[in-house]
């Protein structure tokens, strides 16, 4: 029988975070370990890494996912526990492995192998909405992949009904792991979606930043996040679509990760009420500063500390 034990919180779910604001992000989706090409493992999953952000700038998120009752669950809760995140929402699983991926980097970028029913696939919806009561959230975040499988494509659904909350999805598409039906349904919910270029071009028959107009305007979105790599960024809402190149010269380890670090400001941007210039300007320098580093997330408070000496939070 699977074990349906959540993990003790650490904090107290409703106090107001550090920035003084009612209000923390939900992060629900996929914690894994990312393979890379040399055998090294990094602690990752596009929802962790938001998570793992947004604590560091002080949003004090609630994560909610499953890991394995295995080594590499006990991992991960160590990981969280050790930046100071809340684990109340962490569910252990004695059936399913936690996440892994395998990562291979062709001319930089990042490519995936995701092994199927993990772990992060069978999320149990009771057990979420239970850990997430009485937190006060401003947003729900997930990406696309955690709906995958059916358990926890559920439990996304019953957090959905039960907090109703304006909703951002990180457009993920993995193959095999997606259908245009199904992500057009699930950002047909949504307020803001981010993807990157390419993935606009397989939702979309023209051109950025027209493409994501219409996609804007198909779903009913306030906004549609465009990443473009080297060439920065569109954000498409209803006013106008606003363009922010990088910086000029990026040293660039890896680019694992950039996207969530750069929906990590976004959601910073969104809690602080930052004009989408400004969000957008600050989305992408902290996206390349993430490009500096191996890996999505880092240790290093001091890549934190120098936005908040910017003035960010």
């Amino acid at each position: 029988m699977t074990n349906r034990e959540t993990v003790t919180a650490d904090v107290d779910p409703t106090k107001e975070g550090a920035t003084g604001r009612a209000g923390r992000p939900l992060i629900v989706g996929e914690v894994l370990f990312d393979v890379m090409p040399d055998g090294t493992r990094v602690l990752g999953g596009a929802p962790f890494n938001v998570a793992w952000h947004l604590e560091a700038f002080g949003l004090r998120p609630l994560m909610i996912t499953r890991v394995g009752a295995d080594e590499s669950g006990d991992e991960v809760l160590a990981a969280m526990k050790t930046w100071g995140m809340d684990t109340s929402g962490m569910q252990r699983d004695d059936a399913h492995p936690t996440g892994r991926v395998q990562v291979d980097l062709q001319n930089g970028e990042p490519t995936f192998h995701i092994l199927p029913d993990q772990a992060y696939d069978h999320i149990d919806g009771d057990l979420a909405v239970r850990s997430a009561a009485g937190a006060g959230f401003f947003l729900l975040y997930h990406g696309s992949l955690i709906e995958r499988g059916e358990f926890s494509r559920l439990a996304l659904d019953r957090l959905k009904n039960a907090f109703d909350l304006p909703v951002f999805i990180d457009v993920n598409l993995r193959d095999p792991w997606w259908s245009r039906e199904d992500v057009e349904t699930s950002v047909g919910h949504a307020r803001w979606v981010k993807l990157n270029e390419s993935e606009l071009g397989l939702l979309g028959d023209v051109s950025v930043p027209a493409a994501a107009e219409v996609f804007r305007v198909d779903h009913g979105l306030d906004a549609v996040i465009v990443t473009r790599g080297g060439r920065g960024a569109v954000v498409v809402d209803s006013s106008s679509a606003h363009h922010a190149a990088p910086p000029e010269k990026v040293d660039v380890v890896d680019t694992v990760g950039a996207g969530d670090a750069f929906s990590a400001v976004f959601i910073l941007g969104l809690s602080n009420g930052w004009p989408t210039e400004l969000t957008l300007e600050r989305a992408i320098e902290f996206a390349a500063a993430v490009c500096r580093i191996p890996g999505a997330t880092t240790g290093d408070r001091q890549l934190y500390a120098r936005c908040k000496n910017q003035g960010w939070w």
